[in-house]
């Protein structure tokens, strides 16, 4: 399942000073909490519950191209890509200032608790993420993959 219209959500923080480096800029990993809190506001405004613990990711990229400081707001924009049988792909972007500091995709997938392979998502997540009406994901807004955030 391929397509606009699936599950999506926004997360704004700022920039804290654990988030930075030596040179005063943040951290690549960041990023990667930044797109974790959006995952799990995703899964909250969806009502998807069981997930964390039972998708683990197969697969992460993610291009820099813009620094983020100290103190500066964050907008992180996250949404379900594709759907697979066992697999989800989500793409992200991290915003500062209308400025796109990162964007990238991942892969997480279907394992349950006590198996040690992958597994058909249960159905009640897939007419979670494909039902394009989850309550207020914390952002407030409808800002889309790819729009400059406000």
């Amino acid at each position: 399942m391929d397509g606009t219209g699936l599950a999506r959500a926004v997360h704004r923080c700022r920039v804290e000073w654990m988030d930075t480096d030596a040179a005063g800029h943040h951290h690549n990993t960041a990023v990667v909490r930044y797109v974790e809190a959006a995952e799990a506001a995703l899964m909250r405004a969806y009502g998807v519950t069981g997930y964390f613990g039972a998708a683990p990711r197969v697969r992460y990229e993610a291009d820099f191209s813009a620094p983020l400081w100290f103190g500066q707001e964050v907008t992180t924009v996250l949404a379900v890509e594709r759907i697979g049988t066992s697999s989800v792909t989500f793409r992200f972007e991290v915003w500062g200032d209308g400025q796109l500091a990162a964007s990238g995709r991942y892969v997480a997938v279907h394992v349950p608790a006590g198996r040690r392979a992958s597994a058909p998502w249960p159905e009640a997540w897939v007419s979670a993420w494909t039902s394009g009406g989850g309550r207020d994901s914390g952002g407030g807004d409808d800002v889309q993959p790819g729009e400059v955030p406000a």
